[in-house]
């Protein structure tokens, strides 16, 4: 059975209802992005950060997946498919997806700031206050800038043994995810699924780009996919 790997971006949630953290002004749902997505905002200012991720979070819970996300369900019937996201929602889980990876994190989730290895699962508002077994203060589950990306390796590994990699709703500018089209095989077939699409032709071999939003773009490759 061939091996579909799909790197997601935040594209594929805009269908749902999501918005993109980042504004075309550069800040993040009105906030700089070193207020609220640095390890250094969240020392300075540590209730403007929570209450960032608890509006966030409440946004994810009240919306669900969209096509897109159950179009990939659907490629596992007759691929075996992993899923690298750079989202830090729930939805191809929520779809279905059996193996995701999140490359920044998990929204729904919260680790000790202390220990990034204790993670607890977490659907409700996050308080100064709300501490690990240890005492030590809960922070969101969100991989910051400045910080390293731990699933990196592991998504690193997946990406090498593509048969084919399908790209959906991510710019291709946010390192290091930009990097991972880098460690497929040379003849593995490349599929950029984006109604504004940031590469062209000549930037890969064997590729093919589908102007489209997630929705449409998954239910064109599904059906070019079913002919291989």
């Amino acid at each position: 059975m061939k091996k579909i790997v799909v790197l997601t971006g935040a594209g594929i949630s805009a269908e749902s209802g999501i918005n993109t953290f980042r504004d075309s002004d550069g800040l993040w749902e009105g906030h700089d992005v070193m207020q609220v997505a640095t390890p250094e905002g969240f020392a300075a200012n540590p209730e403007l950060v929570l209450e960032f991720y608890n509006q966030r979070r409440k946004q994810l819970l009240e919306v669900l997946p969209n096509e897109a996300h159950y179009n990939l369900v659907q490629l596992e019937k007759d691929f075996q498919v992993e899923i690298i996201t750079q989202n830090v929602d729930d939805l191809h889980e929520r779809a279905g997806s059996k193996n995701t990876i999140h490359l920044h994190g998990e929204l729904l989730k919260v680790r000790s700031s202390m220990n990034e290895h204790e993670v607890l699962t977490w659907k409700k508002d996050l308080v100064l206050g709300d501490v690990c077994e240890k005492g030590s203060q809960l922070r969101p589950h969100i991989v910051w800038f400045g910080e390293m990306v731990p699933m990196l390796d592991k998504a690193i590994e997946i990406t090498q043994t593509a048969d084919i990699l399908v790209v959906i709703g991510t710019s291709m500018q946010v390192y290091p995810a930009a990097s991972l089209v880098n460690y497929i095989k040379p003849t593995t077939p490349i599929y950029f699924i984006d109604p504004k699409p940031s590469i062209s032709k000549n930037d890969f071999n064997h590729l093919t780009i589908i102007k489209d939003v997630a929705s449409s773009g998954t239910r064109k490759f599904l059906k070019m996919v079913s002919q291989i």
